[in-house]
């Protein structure tokens, strides 16, 4: 399994602060789950795989680690 996290907009548009799911699930997949005003969030967002900076979004996400979805931030 995968955790997946989600941060401001991303948190608001999931509807939960965290989910689960099977490893060997992409970040393209996580788009299809919730439809489409979430699917527009994670086309602008950023992606940590336990920390590290994921930006391949057909890539499987191996067993066990946690994902951080980071919508664009604005603020001064």
């Amino acid at each position: 399994m995968i955790t997946v996290r989600y941060f401001a907009g991303a948190r608001a548009a999931a509807g939960v602060a965290e989910e689960t799911f099977p490893s060997g699930t992409t970040i393209e997949q996580l788009a299809s789950k919730k439809g489409e005003p979430f699917a527009r969030v994670l086309h602008s967002a950023s992606f940590l795989v336990d920390g590290l900076a994921w930006h391949d979004r057909q890539a499987p996400l191996p067993a066990g680690v946690t994902v951080d979805v980071l919508p664009p931030f604005a603020g001064g």
